[in-house]
């Protein structure tokens, strides 16, 4: 039988603006999960937040897409935004983009990342969430961890892991995707993933076809048609024994890379590692975070979690990242800061412009 782990986030509502989820609607998810769990919908589960957004970790054996799951996650987000209206918190329900459940939680706001395998005698699980970031935050994280051999030395020396991986890429905006195999096709990867907020890898399989890792790549103001948020993605990633070790996965989160959302979703910042009680974006809303939870998973049930950024060996890198922040931060409205010109058509930007379009004109030649 065959295990799989559904990570679904949402953005219900939070205290002080965009910054923390309030723990009484941690408290309403964990009655409907526990619920679910005692039903036999889901055999485990583990809630956990980063930022405002919260994000329901549920084992089953029901496979992928799975109606009863996601209504469940569902059900769990709706209750839990009528008591934030009560609260009046900020944003409730901002990510619930229907009223009504309609048999899969994909394209109704939510992100979604979901793998189903074979569980081995040892199955390592290591789930990542971001807040203040869309998808593509992890395409840079994702690649070095499957095809760069700098980061991972057993694409070298480990024969499990020398053959490569494929990646499953999605294009966002024409709703397109590619599978591309590495280290052959590296060069047309990266030439796709590097456009971050329109190539985003959504699943990483090893040669054989088993399944190595998950994005959720919803994009929150394309579904609503207008910005309502960023996407605050979501990665699964199965690590040792014929995958990346564990440390071969943390480690590409030691660099603070640049990444879109941050402010309104308009500015792009450093991404920083941080433990679950650090994963409060309050400077400027941001800088962008990071959560890492490394479980083991036995029998469809979820050991652990260790905290994974919960480490001093991550300190330089909250601390380059906070000198980053202050640095792209002095640049105010001005790109490279602010999203150029195309990204933030995405953003509240446009009805800005359309108040101006009228004061425009044409230029002699």
């Amino acid at each position: 039988m065959k295990t799989t782990v559904s990570v679904i986030k949402a953005d219900i509502g939070s205290v002080s603006g965009h910054c923390v989820a309030h723990p009484e609607l941690m408290d309403i998810c964990d009655e409907v999960l526990n619920e679910a769990l005692e039903t036999g919908i889901i055999k485990d589960y583990y809630i956990s937040r980063c930022g405002d957004d919260i994000d329901l970790i549920m084992t089953h054996d029901k496979g992928e897409e799975n109606e009863e799951v996601h209504k469940t996650a569902y059900e769990a987000f709706m209750k839990a935004t009528e008591r934030a209206r009560e609260l009046k918190l900020y944003g409730a329900g901002q990510d619930l983009l229907s009223d009504t459940f309609s048999g899969n939680i994909k394209g109704m706001g939510p992100g979604v990342a979901e793998i189903e395998f074979e569980e081995r005698p040892s199955d390592p699980v290591l789930i990542f969430c971001c807040d203040k970031t869309e998808p593509g935050a992890f395409n840079l994280p994702v690649f070095r961890i499957f095809a760069d051999p700098f980061n991972t030395a057993g694409l070298v020396i480990d024969p499990s892991l020398h053959d490569g991986f494929k990646f499953e890429v999605f294009d966002v905006i024409e709703h397109r995707k590619v599978v591309l195999n590495c280290p052959e096709e590296m060069y047309d990867l990266l030439a796709l993933i590097g456009s971050t907020g329109r190539y985003v890898i959504k699943r990483v399989w090893k040669k054989n076809g088993e399944i190595a890792a998950a994005v959720s790549t919803e994009r929150l103001n394309l579904m609503a048609g207008e910005y309502v948020g960023k996407d605050d993605p979501v990665c699964i990633v199965r690590a040792q024994s014929g995958f990346p070790a564990n440390g071969e996965c943390v480690d590409p989160f030691a660099f603070p890379h640049m990444v879109s959302g941050w402010m309104r979703g308009s500015h792009n910042g450093p991404m920083m590692p941080v433990s679950e009680a650090e994963a409060n974006p309050i400077r400027f809303d941001g800088p962008p975070r990071v959560v890492g939870l490394g479980f083991q998973v036995a029998n469809g049930e979820l050991i652990g979690p260790v905290d994974l950024f919960d480490d001093p060996a991550f300190d330089p890198t909250r601390e380059q990242a906070a000198k980053i922040a202050t640095y792209i931060r002095r640049h105010g409205p001005f790109e490279p800061h602010r999203l150029p010109s195309e990204e933030m058509e995405y953003t509240s930007l446009p009805g800005v412009m359309e108040k101006l379009e009228s004061r425009f004109e044409d230029m002699d030649d």
